[in-house]
C-alpha cells in the first residue's frame, strides 16, 4: 500500500530506520512511534518507498 501524503511517507521512513536499527526508538515521537509499534518491516518498507511526486503534504 502506498502512502497517501508526505507526511506519512516520512514516518513510515523513520519507523523503518528504527525497526532496522539505524536509528534509536527514543527518536520517534507521534506517527512514526505509532507504525513502529504497530507494523511489520515489510509494511514500512512498501509505505517509505512510496515516490514523493504528486502526493500532498498532509492528507486531511
Amino acid at each position: 500500500m502506498p502512502a497517501r501524503s508526505k507526511a506519512q511517507q516520512k514516518a513510515a521512513g523513520a519507523a523503518l530506520a528504527a525497526k532496522r536499527g539505524e536509528q534509536p526508538k527514543s527518536s520517534l515521537r507521534g506517527a512514526s512511534k505509532q507504525m513502529y509499534e504497530s507494523m511489520d518491516e515489510k509494511e514500512l518498507d512498501e509505505l517509505a518507498k512510496t515516490s514523493l511526486k504528486g502526493l500532498p503534504g498532509h492528507k486531511a
